[in-house]
């Protein structure tokens, strides 16, 4: 056997059946006044949350859902004084089925709530981006997400959660 062969990596026993839109809304609660009143970059919060619920008792199949939030605030008036207005607010839920083919059960948690994350990210970004442009605002492009940090810290908040999926 040549030395590439054995230095080929095991392919994931996973396979993405489709991914869409859960759920999107675009909200500008203070209507056009905003855009006549703005006067400096507002500021963007983001709070992203990933779940996995299996679909079938009998089979290893999933639902992994990406939720996105991301809230846009008038810089404060004073230094260390209180955000303005709520500027834009975008809410996104977004979702992928997934069929595991027998994984280890170690890898299970880590592949639904890690490497499905990570695969449909791109795409959840994209529609981001793309509403909050739709919305008369300059696009958030959001930042690569690291999905083993964030796997991690909900880990340590909830360790009775570990290892349920």
């Amino acid at each position: 056997m040549s030395d590439t062969a054995q230095s080929v990596p095991p392919a994931l026993p996973l396979a993405i059946n489709l991914q869409y839109t859960r759920d999107l809304s675009f909200e500008v609660p203070v209507g056009a006044e905003i855009f006549a009143t703005l006067r400096a970059q507002p500021q963007i919060g983001v709070n992203i949350d990933v779940q996995a619920n299996r679909l079938q008792d009998d089979q290893m199949i999933y639902e992994v859902i990406l939720s996105i939030k991301a809230e846009a605030k008038e810089a404060p008036e004073t230094e260390n004084g209180p955000a303005g207005r709520t500027v834009f607010l975008t809410e996104l839920v977004y979702a992928a089925v997934v069929t595991l083919t027998n994984p280890p059960p170690e890898l299970v948690e880590p592949i639904l709530l890690v490497e499905v994350p990570r695969l449909i990210f791109p795409y959840a970004r994209n529609i981001i981006s793309d509403v909050t442009r739709d919305g008369g605002f300059p696009p958030i492009v959001l930042q690569p997400i690291d999905f083993v940090a964030l796997w991690q810290g909900r880990r340590a908040e909830f360790p009775e959660a570990a290892g349920h999926a």
